[in-house]
C-alpha cells in the first residue's frame, strides 16, 4: 500500500523545481502582466499596478455583466443616446431593434461602443446605474487600482482607469463563464436580430486569434488617443491557459506572442495534489477515507519543485458536511511563500477502534 511519504518523494522527485517567473524578455508596453488562468500566478510583469487608461478592453467588464444579467434573449430598444455614441460603431439605429446577445457579439468583436451604450441601458435602466454594476464587480473580484466611468473606455471622463493586472484578473474571471469564452473567441458572427439592418457578419478585430497566433483563445482589443493601443488576450497549450494583458503598446501583437512562447516552452500545469492519490494513506482503520476533493495545479518550471513543501493543518474543531468531516487542510508552500491550500476531509466512520492517534501518524507521515 503506498504511503503519502511515497508520494511526496514521488513529487519531488518529478518535479524538482526554483520560483523564477519570466524577466528576460523586454516588451514595449508601458503596463504588462502574463497571469495563469488556473492559479492566477503571475508569470511576467512590467508597471503591472500602475493606474493608466484603457480604452476598449474596458468592455469586458460590460460583457460579462450583459452576460451574468441573464437578458441574453431578450429584445433591446435602441435609444438615441446609443446610436448617437461616437467612435467604433456597430452603426445602430435609433428605433431599431436587436437581440442583446447579438450587441455582446458586437461589442466584443467590432468593439461597438453604440453597442456598450445599449447594452448598459437595457441591463441597468441608464448608464450610470450601470457604470455603478461595473464598479462594485471590480470590487468583488479584487480590481483594487481600478475605477470605472462608462461601459465603453472612450475618454469621456478622467476617472476612467484601470492596470495590467487588474485587467488581468477581470479576464480571469469572466473566461470562467462559458458564454463569455465563447464570445470572446469567436472570429466571425452573423447576427440576424437587427431589425433595420437585416443580416449582418462581423469579423473579430482580435488578429492574435483570427491570424497570428493559433493558440490565442480570445481577448478584446482596445484603442483610444489618449490611452494608446491597449490589449487582452488569452492563449492555450498542452493545458497551460495564459492571459496576456499589455497597455499603451505599440508593438502588442508581437509582445503577446514572445510573452505565450516564451512562458509555453518554459512552464507546465503541474498536478501538485491530486485527489485520486491520497486515499489508501493510513494502515488503520482510516484506510481510504482520507482525500482530498480537488487537485491542486500550478504552473512550475522544470528546475522548479526542490523549494514546493506542504504542511498539514489539523483543525481543533472539525467541520461536519453530511458524512463527511472536514478535518484539516494542506498547505503548499513555494520557499517562504504560501501558494495555495486544499481542505482535508475524512469520512465519518463508526468504529471501536481506537482514533487517538490518527492524525499523530498523518502528520508524521508529512
Amino acid at each position: 500500500m503506498r504511503r503519502l511519504k511515497t508520494i511526496l518523494a514521488v513529487l519531488i522527485t518529478l518535479f524538482v523545481m526554483t520560483s523564477s517567473p519570466l524577466t528576460s524578455y523586454a516588451i514595449s508596453a508601458k503596463g504588462a502582466v502574463l497571469l495563469e488562468q488556473h492559479s492566477g500566478r503571475v508569470l511576467y510583469e512590467k508597471n503591472a499596478h500602475t493606474q493608466m487608461r484603457i480604452a476598449s478592453i474596458t468592455k469586458i467588464m460590460t460583457a460579462i455583466l450583459a452576460i451574468e444579467s441573464g437578458k441574453l434573449k431578450d429584445t433591446v430598444t435602441i435609444s438615441n443616446k446609443a446610436a448617437g455614441t461616437e467612435g467604433s460603431s456597430l452603426y445602430l439605429v435609433a428605433g431599431e431593434k436587436v437581440m442583446l446577445e447579438d450587441l455582446v457579439y458586437g461589442l466584443m468583436l467590432r468593439s461597438g461602443n453604440d453597442s456598450a451604450v445599449a447594452i448598459a441601458e437595457h441591463v441597468a435602466g441608464n448608464l450610470d446605474s450601470f457604470v455603478s454594476m461595473m464598479n462594485k464587480k471590480a470590487k468583488e473580484i479584487g480590481m483594487k487600482n481600478t475605477v470605472f466611468a462608462n461601459p465603453h473606455g472612450l475618454d469621456d471622463h478622467e476617472n476612467h482607469y484601470s492596470t495590467a493586472y487588474d485587467m488581468a484578473l477581470l479576464t480571469r474571471y469572466a473566461m470562467k463563464n462559458d458564454e463569455y469564452a465563447k464570445i470572446a473567441g469567436t472570429k466571425s458572427y452573423t447576427a440576424k436580430s437587427l431589425s433595420k439592418h437585416g443580416t449582418v457578419t462581423w469579423k473579430n478585430k482580435n488578429r492574435l486569434l483570427t491570424q497570428l497566433y493559433p493558440y490565442c483563445t480570445g481577448g478584446k482589443t482596445g484603442y483610444t488617443k489618449r490611452a494608446k493601443r491597449t490589449l487582452v488576450t488569452t492563449a492555450e497549450k498542452d493545458n497551460l491557459q495564459l492571459i496576456a494583458v499589455t497597455i499603451n503598446d505599440r508593438n502588442d501583437w508581437n509582445d503577446h506572442k514572445s510573452l505565450y512562447n516564451q512562458a509555453f516552452n518554459s512552464y507546465k500545469l503541474v498536478n501538485i495534489l491530486e485527489k485520486n492519490e491520497l486515499p489508501n494513506l493510513l494502515d488503520d482503520v482510516y484506510t481510504d477515507n482520507l482525500f482530498i476533493k480537488k487537485d491542486f495545479k500550478y504552473p512550475l518550471k522544470k528546475d522548479e519543485i526542490k523549494n514546493i513543501a506542504l504542511k498539514v493543518i489539523p483543525y481543533n474543531k472539525k467541520k461536519s458536511e453530511k458524512d463527511q468531516l472536514e478535518v484539516g487542510a494542506i498547505d503548499i508552500y513555494m520557499k517562504d511563500e504560501q501558494i495555495g491550500s486544499v481542505p482535508l476531509y475524512s469520512n465519518k466512520i463508526k468504529t471501536s477502534q481506537p482514533k487517538k492517534h490518527w492524525w499523530d501518524k498523518f502528520k508524521k507521515v508529512f
